[in-house]
């Protein structure tokens, strides 16, 4: 067989050469930007600035860009500063949020604002005793020695907000929690507030287990 090339195979020859003909300059990078590479990469980035990485992925902008002003034709600016925002008191759950003292120049809640804020807590109810709007929950427990525990842990999750609930022992092994605030007569955030911190506790170990018939 004749091993020399056809007209047309040296055609080829003649075309791909060009193709394949890389520059053999070896490319100055730190070998931690292309782990991948063994050996010098045979090509060569020209980057705008200093960055070698040209504009490859976010960059501070370049000094020319800062004075063409190009952050006042896009969306944004070309200069971010970057704050830790701490959520005000509104965007906090009722159980985060502290009380405030309520003095008897502030007004009540009214029956639309309660029913509002009534369903940010759980088991409560709105009821009028005495003249003035006011929450109540009732737990049933195992026994006696449960319903002290709960009170116990009640009165230990709201002791420091200054704002006690009423708490009461009802038969049979029941626990009534009654909230409102006694200086404007009726009811304010903090009874909310901290119907919300009473919800928190944990009373599955105190609540009797419901049957399950096979």
């Amino acid at each position: 067989m004749n091993s020399t090339l056809s007209p047309m195979a040296s055609t080829h020859r003649t075309l791909l050469y060009p193709l394949l003909h890389l520059p053999t300059k070896p490319l100055n990078y730190p070998q931690k930007f292309i782990p991948f590479i063994k050996s010098p990469c045979p090509f060569k980035i020209q980057a705008a600035g200093s960055d070698l990485l040209g504009d490859f992925g976010a960059r501070d902008p370049f000094p020319q860009e800062l004075e063409s002003k190009f952050g006042d034709k896009v969306l944004g600016f070309s200069s971010t500063e970057h704050k830790i925002l701490i959520p005000n008191a509104s965007a906090l759950s009722l159980a985060q949020q502290d009380c405030i003292p309520v003095s008897q120049i502030h007004q009540p809640l009214s029956e639309v604002e309660a029913k509002q804020l009534l369903f940010k807590v759980v088991g409560w109810r709105l009821v009028h005793e005495e003249g003035s709007l006011r929450l109540q929950c009732l737990w049933k427990v195992k026994d006696t020695n449960c319903a002290e525990v709960l009170i116990n842990r009640i009165n230990g999750a709201v002791e420091s907000t200054g704002h006690v609930p009423t708490l009461r022992i009802e038969e049979p092994n029941q626990v009534r929690a009654e909230l409102w605030t006694s200086s404007i007569g009726g009811l304010s955030m903090n009874d909310f507030i901290v119907a919300a911190k009473i919800d928190a506790i944990k009373t599955s170990d105190l609540i009797p287990r419901k049957r399950v018939w096979a």
